[in-house]
C-alpha cells in the first residue's frame, strides 16, 4: 500500500454512481479512510480499479449512503468511505449501534435529507408563464442539500401532464410531459415573480385563514421561516397576524349563525313563496340542502300516493336504501314487505318515509356501518318531515321504531310501553310500533319468531283503525 494520499474526485452534488465506483476501487486496494482526499467539484481525477467487485454491505447501508449522498456537507464522502471501511473490516453489525460516532453522525444527516426532501414536495409553488408551444410552469425552490434529482420522479407522476421546470441553486429539473431532463443550478431571476391564479389564491387564503387558532409559533415550528419568502400566501401572513385580533372580536360579537342551506326555514324563504306549494318542491329542497357530517349526501325521498289511509314512518335509509334513492329496500324492507302482505296491507296503497332523510354510518373498510342519528340530527329533519305529512295528509301516521316516534312526539317515547294506538304524533293519529330492523337484530329463531307475528298484528291493528 503506497504511503502517498489518494486524491479521487467525484461529480458536483449527489454523484452516487461515482462515489460507489471509487469506494470499491479504494476497497479493492486496501486505501484507509484516512489515505483519500476527496473531491467534489468535478474537477480531480477518479480512482479506478480494474475489476473491482461490488462490496457485499449490510442491510439498510445502501439505503444509509444513497441518502447522505445527497447531504450538503463537503465531509459525507470520507465519513460514508469510513462507513463502507469498517463495515468490510470486522463490523459488519456496526449500523446495529446507534451510539457509534459515525453511525450517529450519519444517521442525522439522512434524516436531514429526508427532511428536506419533503419540505420540496411541500412547498414548490409553480407560476404559470405563455411560450410559444403553450403553458409552461416554473417554480423556485431553494433546497439545503443535493435532492433534485431524487425529488424528480415525484414531480413528474404528480404533474405528469404539465410543461413544468423546477430551478434550484443546486440543479433544475424540466419536464415536457414525456421527456425528464436535468439542468444546471439556477438563479432565482429566471422564475417568474407571480401569476394570474395566485391573485385568486391568496384571496382564497385569506377567507379560510382563522385568526382565532393563530400560532406564528407552531407555524414556524412547522414550516422554516425560509420558506416563506418563495410562497405566495406568505406575502399575506404579516397583515393577516396584525389583524387577528380585530377579526377574533369581531366573530364573538357577530352571533352565530348556521348556514342557509342547513336551515331548512330559512333555505325556503330564500325560495320564495313557491317553495310551499307542493310535495314536489318540499322534495326539491330536502334533496339540495347539504347534511349534517357525517351523513351521505343522497336524501332518500318519501314514496307513496297523496292522501294515503296510512303513513309509515321509519329511522333513517340504510346502505341499500341510499345507493338506490328509495326508501325500505333493503333486509329491513323485504321484511316490512313481508308483514305488510301478511296484514292484508299492499305497499302501494301506502306512503313510506324516514324521520331522517339522509344515511348516517361509519366507513369500516369497504363496509359503512348505521349509526343511530342523534337528537339534534333528528330535530334538524323534524320540520321536514312535519311539512312533508301535511301534503301527503294520511289518516293515520304509523311510527316504526324509537328514532320515529322521537321526530313525531317531539320527545323520547318507550316504544314497547307506548306499542298500539297514540296521541302522541300530533295531529294526526297515530300508532307506535317496532321497526322491522330490530326483528333482524333478534338471534334466536324462537324470539324472532314471536316478535315478527307481534310485529304484523301491530299492522293489523293499524289497518282496521283507518
Amino acid at each position: 500500500m503506497s504511503a502517498s494520499l489518494v486524491r479521487v474526485g467525484l461529480g458536483l452534488g449527489a454523484d452516487l454512481d461515482g462515489f460507489r465506483a471509487a469506494a470499491r476501487a479504494l476497497i479493492a486496494t486496501d486505501v484507509k479512510p484516512s489515505d483519500v482526499v476527496w473531491s467534489a467539484d468535478g474537477l480531480s481525477g477518479g480512482h479506478e480499479c480494474a475489476g473491482a467487485k461490488p462490496l457485499m454491505l449490510p442491510k439498510g447501508a445502501a439505503k444509509l449512503i444513497g441518502s447522505v449522498i445527497c447531504h450538503s456537507d463537503e465531509e459525507r464522502h470520507a465519513l460514508l468511505y469510513g462507513l463502507i471501511w469498517r463495515l468490510t473490516h470486522g463490523e459488519k453489525a456496526l449500523l446495529d449501534i446507534a451510539c457509534d460516532a459515525l453511525v450517529h453522525r450519519l444517521a442525522r444527516m439522512a434524516k436531514s435529507v429526508h427532511r428536506d426532501v419533503h419540505k420540496m414536495h411541500a412547498y414548490v409553488r409553480f407560476r404559470q408563464i405563455d411560450t410559444a408551444r403553450g403553458e409552461r410552469f416554473i417554480a423556485w425552490f431553494e433546497p439545503d442539500h443535493w435532492i433534485v434529482h431524487s425529488t424528480a420522479r415525484f414531480f413528474v407522476d404528480r404533474f405528469r401532464g404539465m410543461d413544468w421546470a423546477i430551478l434550484t441553486p443546486r440543479g433544475s429539473l424540466h419536464w415536457d410531459t414525456q421527456t425528464l431532463s436535468v439542468g444546471p443550478p439556477a438563479e432565482r431571476a429566471a422564475a417568474p415573480a407571480g401569476d394570474d391564479f395566485e391573485t385568486h389564491w391568496l384571496a382564497y387564503y385569506e377567507s379560510v385563514f382563522n385568526p382565532a387558532r393563530l400560532n406564528p409559533e407552531a407555524m414556524r415550528g412547522q414550516m422554516a421561516v425560509k420558506y416563506w419568502k418563495n410562497l405566495p400566501e406568505a406575502a399575506a401572513i404579516p397583515r393577516l397576524i396584525r389583524e387577528a385580533p380585530a377579526r377574533v372580536r369581531e366573530m364573538i360579537a357577530r352571533e352565530a349563525q348556521p348556514p342557509v342551506k342547513r336551515n331548512p326555514k330559512k333555505a325556503l324563504a330564500a325560495m320564495g313563496d313557491q317553495a310551499l306549494t307542493s310535495l314536489a318542491a318540499l322534495n326539491r329542497q330536502i334533496s339540495e340542502c347539504v347534511p349534517p357530517a357525517p351523513f351521505s349526501p343522497r336524501a332518500v325521498l318519501g314514496e307513496g300516493p297523496l292522501g294515503a289511509a296510512i303513513a309509515l314512518v321509519g329511522e333513517q335509509p340504510g346502505d341499500q336504501e341510499d345507493l338506490t334513492g328509495r326508501p325500505f329496500v333493503g333486509p329491513a324492507g323485504q321484511l316490512l314487505d313481508a308483514a305488510l302482505e301478511e296484514a292484508g296491507i299492499t305497499r302501494d296503497q301506502i306512503y313510506v318515509t324516514n324521520a331522517v332523510k339522509n344515511f348516517k354510518f361509519k366507513q369500516v373498510g369497504k363496509r359503512r356501518i348505521h349509526q343511530t342519528p342523534t337528537t339534534g340530527e333528528i330535530k334538524h329533519y323534524r320540520w321536514w318531515l312535519l311539512r312533508e305529512l301535511d301534503f301527503v295528509r294520511p289518516r293515520l301516521v304509523v311510527a316504526l321504531g324509537g328514532t320515529a316516534v322521537k321526530a313525531m312526539a317531539g320527545k323520547t317515547v318507550p316504544v314497547l310501553r307506548s306499542r298500539g294506538p297514540t296521541d302522541l304524533v300530533g295531529q294526526w293519529k297515530g300508532f307506535i310500533t317496532v321497526h322491522p330492523s330490530s326483528l333482524l337484530r333478534e338471534s334466536d329463531p324462537a324470539v324472532r319468531a314471536t316478535a315478527y307475528q307481534g310485529f304484523v298484528n301491530d299492522l293489523i291493528l293499524a289497518r282496521a283503525l283507518v
